[in-house]
């Protein structure tokens, strides 16, 4: 069914109104304070309709309405006015980002922590890893007698703490001679274009097989999703929340927020032309808890989607407030990495 102008707009004050207040919602504070011009049986006929139609509920017989996952849903793809960020609020993020953007990590770490102070909930951030990445630097160092440390460095990011296994009978200056090679062969190239060339490569090097196996090994786990390439912030503000004074929605909470695997399965997005996305409820999602929503937004450089960020919360979450920090954050995060 169709809904009226006026029902999505009681619909809206509803929704409005409980986000700000998380107290149900009566036809009597509907038209004290945004319809004065309608009586009170008028604005309750509806809100019994909107009921019957899946979009509120009634808690108890005596109390207003609470909005539905079905509400939530409307709202945001249809009611929601738009917000802007104060000239403070802007400030703030340029601020955070002020002295990071030759750094990529350290731009997502603070991304997730500006997200998460602006907003008041848990921010999280996933950091896509591209085939069309270069390589910038390639180094192997000795550590041990059979293992080596390997450096390598993409247009995006630096892959570290890579040990690789190496013939304890090879000298240093083999070693030296080993790394020396494949810095002339990938340095400069897209890492799956790297990879598609795994035949050709192996036959130059026939003497340092196990070498090249360990480097081909590191570059296939980073262009494959890394669930460690996850980061969290703010995780106890749920707390500031009044839904979750009920211990089990904290430990459903906690539960995906606790998993990088869950999270990273909410966060990865088949649409990468989507740039903001909003889960709400379970209904779409079994990782997600029933009582939280998910807001995320995708961030690239010169046309290259690095990765996903964005917030998870209450249903009652402030959506006008969340997708305006998801926008600006965004905005001024992609000018920076642009002129770096």
């Amino acid at each position: 069914m169709k809904l009226s102008e006026r029902k999505k707009k009681i619909l809206q004050y509803v929704v409005d109104d409980y986000i700000s207040t998380a107290q149900p919602v009566s036809s009597k504070s509907i038209t004290e304070k945004y319809m004065q011009d309608v009586s009170s049986a008028t604005v309750r006929n509806e809100l019994s309709s909107l009921e019957e139609l899946g979009f509120l509920t009634q808690l108890h017989t005596s109390s207003g309405r609470v909005p539905s996952i079905e509400a939530y849903k409307l709202y945001v793809s249809e009611l929601m006015d738009k917000s802007k960020l104060t000239i403070k609020e802007v400030g703030f993020i340029k601020e955070a980002f002020k002295n990071s953007a030759d750094n990529l990590e350290t731009v997502v770490q603070n991304a997730v922590k500006v997200i998460s102070d602006l907003t008041d909930y848990t921010s999280v951030a996933y950091t896509a890893h591209n085939e069309k990445e270069k390589i910038l630097k390639i180094d192997i160092f000795r550590y041990k007698a059979n293992q080596a440390l390997l450096l390598i460095v993409t247009e995006n990011s630096l892959i570290r703490d890579k040990f690789i296994e190496v013939p304890a009978s090879m000298t240093d200056a083999q070693l030296s001679d080993a790394s020396a090679m494949i810095s002339r062969l990938f340095v400069g190239k897209e890492l799956g274009e790297i990879i598609k060339l795994t035949d050709f490569i192996t036959e130059e090097f026939a003497g340092y097989r196990e070498i090249f196996n360990g480097v081909m090994t590191a570059i296939e786990e980073y262009i494959v999703k890394d669930r460690a390439d996850v980061l969290l912030e703010g995780q106890d503000k749920i707390l500031n929340h009044p839904e979750y004074t009920d211990a089990e929605k904290v430990k459903n909470f906690l539960s995906v927020v606790t998993s990088k695997d869950r999270l990273t399965d909410l966060l990865v997005n088949d649409n990468d032309n989507i740039e903001i996305n909003i889960k709400i409820g379970g209904s779409d999602n079994s990782d997600m808890p029933s009582d939280c929503s998910l807001v995320t937004a995708t961030y690239s450089a010169s046309g290259v989607k690095i990765g996903t960020y964005g917030v998870i919360g209450p249903l009652r979450m402030d959506y006008q407030k969340v997708v305006s920090v998801l926008e600006g954050v965004g905005k001024i995060m992609e000018d920076m990495l642009k002129n770096k």
